[in-house]
């Protein structure tokens, strides 16, 4: 009888432990869906100016240049990094290719822009895959090159002139989508089909999740980490391209911040802070999400001030229900 009652309770045991697995997947799943529904719903109710269809197109330009570096901040956190650099990265193309519009053409002032940011892509990588740098020093150390060497370049000083039509670019749409926006939505498509579609994103989601058994199941691991932080500098640069069109002027300062902005988004989309674990979707949730609470405290006048803390507060809930998932 002991015996039979203890493999009942262990049986009961482990249904629990499994409907608390489910639980927190479905949580893990679709819990950010739904917050980001409600409050959606929520701010359509309360504020008019809010649901007003110029302030939502202004919504989604405002927040595709943080989208887009996301999308590829997404793929190097969850191979186990990120990068400190795509600020000063995005604002390099922004640079490269408002000097090359005035020297030659819009074509190969964008082609140089993407280059010039995939270049410093591929020397994180390099020095995080070959080096073994940590990415925190390896990153902030190119942030902190890239904007010194455009400071001594240019003198701080912005470039001015561009061709006009390249506003289209910024502020331009397609009907009722904004350009920019649709660029942010093309870039998260084929970001989320190189992760969950193709051999690559398997390799990357392995090696954040074990570093040295995807050495020793045959993963070439340095070659991810460098493709996968020349993907993340590529897409600095088109986000810096779009900046540019939304400025029209080549500012060596431009995108400061937004490298945290992106890491933020990121987070609060569920992306696990020690790799192996991510979805693009997600974090355009979380890009969406942070910029209609930073939308929604401005419509509702509140101090610019506290949007910080609020940003912050949100942060910590979303790493606090992260960690709390894997504990159970």
């Amino acid at each position: 009888m002991n015996k039979d009652s203890g493999k009942k309770e262990n049986n009961i045991l482990g249904k629990l432990t499994q409907k608390k697995k489910r639980r927190t997947n479905l949580l893990r799943t679709y819990g950010l869906l739904l917050v980001f529904i409600i409050l959606l719903i929520i701010l359509l109710i309360i504020s008019p100016n809010f649901r007003n269809p110029r302030n939502i197109v202004n919504l989604l330009q405002q927040n595709a240049v943080i989208g887009i570096i996301a999308c590829g901040m997404t793929l190097m956190m969850i191979s186990g990094g990120f990068d400190l650099s795509v600020g000063s990265t995005a604002a390099l193309s922004g640079m490269v290719a408002a000097a090359l519009f005035l020297r030659f053409s819009i074509p190969v002032g964008i082609i140089g822009g993407l280059a010039a940011a995939a270049f410093v892509g591929i020397i994180n990588g390099l020095l995080i895959g070959k080096v073994n740098i940590n990415p925190f020093v390896a990153t902030l150390g190119m942030q902190i090159i890239t904007r010194g060497a455009l400071y001594v370049s240019t003198n701080a000083a912005p470039i001015y002139g561009l061709p006009r039509s390249y506003m289209k670019v910024g502020h331009g749409s397609i009907g009722p989508i904004p350009i920019a926006t649709g660029v942010f939505v093309i870039i998260a498509i084929i970001s989320h089909i190189l992760l969950r579609h193709t051999p690559f994103g398997q390799y990357i989601l392995s090696t954040g999740g074990n570093e040295e058994a995807s050495r020793l199941s045959g993963i070439n691991v340095d070659r991810i980490k460098i493709t996968v932080f020349m993907w993340g500098g590529l897409l600095a640069g088109v986000g810096g391209l779009i900046l540019l069109g939304q400025t029209n002027t080549g500012q060596p300062t431009a995108a400061t911040g937004y490298e945290l902005d992106a890491i933020a988004a990121t987070v609060v989309g569920g992306t696990s802070l020690s790799g192996g674990q991510g979805s693009v979707f997600n974090t355009v949730l979380g890009v969406l999400l942070l910029g209609m609470v930073a939308n929604a405290l401005n419509l509702l006048n509140v101090s610019p001030y506290w949007q910080p803390v609020v940003t912050g507060i949100i942060i910590l809930v979303a790493v606090g229900l992260d960690t709390m998932g894997k504990e159970q």
